[in-house]
């Protein structure tokens, strides 16, 4: 797992990706720096879904505004924080906790299992996708109106449990319609750190994403392709309109893990040439490094070939 300590400025082994460092982690990081490298807080586990769709312009996927500086990023897909509850849900379809171990990556079939949950829980706390139905074979539609908008409130404020909500509409969750993508550790010196686990999923043809009434500020269907060409604009930015979004480019407003995902989406073919492509599930770790002006970026090494196109490297 590629972790580097804080690296002066200057020539840099080839296969080192660099991404700016986003204004919300830089009061962290000079403190990092000023007072020696500490102990890193302990990351919390937590899940992410690449949603997906295809367009006449290319592929398309669900991303949602996130307030309140996450580790995830400002601009993200559906996820979040694995949550104790995650344990209860026992109705399953698809591979078994111990066959996601194998393919995540993870260090038991436990761990597997509450990342999965929570990707599955999430989507539909956040956007209102449920990758669920009454047997293995079938899915659940028609979930936009507002009593299951009521049902996903009352989970995201945890004032019920996702378990509870399967069990009491007899669903299974359907793991077989997620995929594994990739492992990403925040930096050491984040104050809020998570360990996140990413997956993909199409998007059901009965579901469209709607965002929580009570906490959605900007969502929506992004073509990847897009949002790579204005790389160095601020359109996205301009468009959420927010305080901390207005002016900044793609790379300001998401962790070097979406913005990785961004590129494999505008080279895929489409989504399931994306969905059934072979991929190993890499961890990885931005590392801070320090600029000859003082300045801060972060350097993660290079995806493998077989995941996706470079970015800028050195």
């Amino acid at each position: 797992m590629p972790n580097f300590s804080n690296a002066p400025a200057g020539p840099r082994p080839a296969g080192k990706r660099i991404f700016p460092l986003n204004a919300d982690q830089r009061e962290a990081a000079q403190a990092w720096v000023d007072f020696g490298e500490r102990t890193p807080s302990k990351p919390r586990s937590a899940s992410s879904v690449v949603l997906l769709k295809d367009s006449p312009g290319g592929l398309q996927t669900f991303m949602t505004y996130r307030p309140g500086n996450s580790p995830l990023g400002l601009v993200a897909f559906p996820g979040g924080t694995v949550e104790p509850a995650d344990d209860d849900v026992t109705d399953w379809a698809g591979p078994s906790p111990a066959q996601w171990a194998k393919s995540m990556g993870a260090p038991d079939a436990e761990t597997a299992k509450r990342h999965v949950v929570a990707a599955i829980r999430e989507l539909f706390e956040e956007a209102g996708i449920l990758l669920a139905g009454p047997d293995a074979s079938s899915l659940v539609e028609a979930v936009s109106g507002p009593e299951w908008m009521k049902e996903r409130e009352s989970i995201a404020a945890q004032d019920s449990t996702f378990s509870g909500l399967l069990e009491r509409r007899g669903l299974v969750l359907r793991t077989d319609l997620l995929k594994p993508l990739s492992h990403w550790l925040s930096p050491d010196f984040a104050h809020r750190r998570f360990d996140t686990r990413y997956f993909a999923a199409a998007a059901p043809v009965n579901q469209e994403p709607q965002l929580l009434a009570s906490k959605g500020v900007w969502g929506r269907w992004v073509c990847a392709a897009d949002l790579l060409a204005d790389r160095a604009g601020s359109a996205l930015g301009d468009e959420i309109g927010q305080e901390n979004t207005v002016g900044l480019r793609l790379g300001e407003l998401v962790v070097p893990g979406v913005e990785i995902i961004l590129e494999k989406l505008g080279a895929a073919r489409g989504c399931i040439a994306y969905l059934n492509h072979k991929r190993p599930v890499n961890e990885y770790q931005p590392a801070l490094v320090t600029e000859e002006d003082g300045t801060f970026e972060l350097e993660v090494q290079a995806a493998p070939a077989s995941e996706g196109a470079a970015c800028r490297e050195r």
